[in-house]
């Protein structure tokens, strides 16, 4: 099995391509260190590692975040992780992988077409650039507005997030949705 890395525009972020499916019929979701109740075997045994602190499985590949450590020490055990999971034939997903805590949306009935636009930008145009770059962006809700985003993956804590919020997916959307008047990350 031979598994690429990528850099990601967060340093503090790694993407793996194990060169198969990640999450299969799941939807792309992200754990933390200090989460209590882990669904995914892949991410447990990950964080066993010193110094990860957080794990983005999205459809092919798997991003890494470090919360202290230098790289060239934590990748091969990385690496190894995950090629032991994948040899294990262990599912990598658990029965409720797909559910994240806070992920019900907000926004008012009569908001509803707006919505459906922006979600639909999202999925179309922002959603595959950032999946490139080892993350995710997903749609919260939409009040007064204001767009509010949450940031996955690499996304999460990088520090271009706040120029790509502000100057990629907000002017994209204003230029397509006028009510639409601010992005923010949740």
């Amino acid at each position: 099995m031979f598994i690429q890395t990528e850099a990601t525009p967060n340093p503090a972020t790694l993407k793996f391509l194990p060169g198969r499916s990640v999450v299969g019929d799941h939807d792309a979701v992200e754990y933390r260190a200090d989460d209590q109740d882990e669904t995914s075997p892949l991410a447990s045994r990950l964080f066993e590692i010193e110094g990860v602190s957080s794990v983005f499985l999205g459809s092919d590949f798997i991003s890494v975040t470090k919360s202290d450590g230098e790289w060239p020490h934590l990748k091969p055990a990385i690496l190894g992780a995950i090629m032991e999971h994948y040899l294990s034939g262990e599912a990598t997903m658990g029965s409720q992988g797909d559910v994240q805590p806070g992920d019900e949306e907000f926004f008012e009935p009569e908001d509803e077409e707006t919505v459906k636009t922006i979600k639909e930008l999202l999925d179309t145009r922002v959603r595959p650039a950032v999946a490139q770059d080892g993350g995710d962006i997903t749609f919260q809700g939409y009040r007064d507005g204001i767009v509010y985003l949450h940031m996955r993956g690499a996304c999460s804590g990088c520090p271009s997030s706040t120029a790509t919020l502000r100057h990629g997916i907000e002017n994209l959307l204003r230029h397509f949705i006028p009510e639409v008047q601010k992005v923010r990350p949740i």
